[in-house]
């Protein structure tokens, strides 16, 4: 089932996405999508309506260099644990809207095409083999990075935690095997990344569990989970899209925020 948050000019409602290719509805629920979905009868075109970040999390956990590949690519080893930093919620928005390039305080911001998790019960010490009781589905990410600030700083909030520096969308993928899919990023329609999910240091189940160990998770939460080699770039103009098999494409267009 494809969950997605959406607004019709009227007001903002959760909806599950329904039909092919260039025939998408939206079939509204009530309430919230967490319990017992409930549909009120009102359905929309896909293309009337404005996709809204699929949920507003308390947190975005991140994990980096969890892509063995892409830790190399920029000079860094291996973690020996998964490591973790927390993106603010007001980084994040949805399919459609515009990153915002802090240009009077970063000379490069790049893309990180990521899948995220996003946790569906509170819970905290989640053993491996009971993740998947407390995962409510997938979207998709984009990590954005001022990668010159992260360079400089001891750590990484500064770099990773501009507002609009989380896309996440376009709707969240509750039926799905996410151990082994592709993911694809592109820039203005060239390839710029291919990875798949079989590629992760540390799986899904892993990642969710040392999280939980550490802080509690509750309902909306999401986990990033890495990207693949290939990150680079964006400049003022650029669209830049991320792909995950079986759950949709996140677009989101370069501007200045100066």
């Amino acid at each position: 089932m494809r969950i997605a948050r959406f607004s019709t000019g009227e007001g903002v409602s959760f909806g599950v996405v329904e039909g092919g290719p260039g025939e998408e509805f939206v079939s509204a629920i009530s309430g919230h999508p967490f319990g017992q979905v409930q549909f009120t009868g009102e359905r929309f075109p896909l293309s009337q309506v404005k996709l809204l970040a699929p949920m507003l999390p308390s947190k975005v956990v991140a994990i980096g260099r969890n892509y063995a590949e892409h830790a190399a690519e920029l000079g860094n080893e291996v973690p020996e644990e998964p490591l973790i930093f927390i993106k603010p919620s007001t980084t994040v928005i949805g399919h459609g809207e515009n990153i915002a390039y802090p240009t009077s305080l970063s000379d490069r911001v790049d893309y990180e095409g990521e899948l995220a998790v996003v946790i569906g019960r509170l819970c905290r010490e989640v053993p491996v083999e009971r993740v998947k009781d407390v995962i409510f589905g997938y979207t998709c990410a984009n990590d954005v990075t001022a990668r010159d600030l992260q360079k400089k700083d001891v750590q990484f909030t500064r770099a990773k935690g501009f507002d609009t520096f989380c896309p996440l969308g376009p709707w969240i993928q509750t039926d799905l095997d996410a151990s082994d899919l592709a993911l694809t990023t592109t820039v203005n329609g060239e390839i710029r990344q291919s990875g798949r999910t079989s590629q992760l240091i540390n799986d899904i189940p892993a990642l969710v569990a040392y999280v939980s160990a550490v802080m509690t998770l509750i309902p909306g939460d999401v986990i990033l989970t890495g990207t693949p080699a290939g990150v680079g770039p964006l400049e003022i103009g650029d669209e830049v899209s991320v792909g995950i098999e079986g759950i949709g494409t996140l677009t989101n267009k370069v501007v200045s925020r100066d």
